[in-house]
């Protein structure tokens, strides 16, 4: 991404900041739209699985992103009409003693596509570049050989034939407390709280610098981040699948349908940062 293509998503974002609650508000999707549109897309999905299991090939979708930034809900849209047996999500727990004393990549070796799979890591080696890190889970040496490695362990993958997409999904910090908040009082999401969630918001600035590291070290031509405002959660969703659509070759693409609104979803670039087009 240039540096004018950056500046002119930061500035539509912060035209849609500014023209909030005014008549130049961008429009908000009724249920209805968004049910539709989520249907067209969902068929796009169902398309993409055909075509790679005609072509047997390995798609791995890596979602990141802070607490309450809205993976679940935009894996669950993702995988609801594609065949289980050939599409599997990760998400994995904390680490095993076993695990602990083992090569760092070595537990999510098991769980990577093979022909005619679709996997989806919610969270995954990048745990250690940003949980493990800001709360003190890894050493320092432990982090600089995590962020040393990265690069190398996906080119492997890359060069195995993975199609690898990975994903940051990007929250404000209004945003992800009132969302943390709306966990606790729901009887139905309980299971989604943690103890992690009482120090996510406080870590705010941790958390920041933590994901900036991160992804300007292991941003790479063959591995590259694409960002996802992730505040509005339909619009989220429904940019984040047309991305993976976008990305992805397969028979009768709906090419309209599939391109993403990009003030919403867009690759990284160090620019990124001091430009605005992430949460601070």
């Amino acid at each position: 991404m240039s540096k004018r293509k950056a500046e002119n998503i930061g500035s539509g974002m912060r035209d849609s900041f500014a023209n909030a609650g005014s008549a130049n508000e961008p429009k908000v999707l009724s249920r209805d739209e968004y049910e539709a549109e989520l249907r067209r897309l969902q068929i796009e999905l169902v398309k993409l699985q055909r075509h790679f299991l005609r072509c047997r090939d390995k798609i791995l979708v890596i979602l990141e992103g802070r607490d309450a930034a809205g993976k679940d809900g935009a894996i669950k849209r993702i995988v609801e009409h594609l065949s289980p047996r050939e599409t599997r999500v990760v998400a994995l727990g904390r680490p095993s003693d076993r695990d602990l004393g083992a090569w760092y990549f070595q537990r999510f070796v098991p769980y990577l596509p093979v022909a005619e799979e679709l996997a989806i890591f919610n969270r995954s080696w990048y745990n250690r570049a940003g949980v493990e890190h800001v709360m003190g889970f890894c050493t320092p040496s432990q982090y600089e050989e995590f962020l040393q490695s990265v690069p190398r362990f996906e080119a492997m993958l890359v060069d195995s034939g993975i199609r690898l997409l990975k994903y940051y999904l990007d929250i404000s910090r209004d945003e992800q407390a009132r969302r943390l908040d709306a966990r606790k009082r729901d009887p139905l999401k309980q299971w989604k709280t943690s103890p992690i969630d009482e120090v996510a918001v406080k870590h705010w600035k941790d958390y920041s610098f933590a994901r900036d590291t991160m992804l300007v070290r292991t941003h790479t031509t063959f591995a590259p981040w694409r960002i996802v405002h992730a505040d509005d959660k339909r619009l989220t969703r429904l940019n984040l699948i047309r991305d993976i659509l976008w990305r992805l070759d397969y028979c009768d693409k709906d090419e309209k349908l599939a391109k993403p609104d990009n003030t919403i979803v867009f690759e990284f670039e160090p620019a990124c940062i001091g430009d605005g087009l992430l949460a601070q």
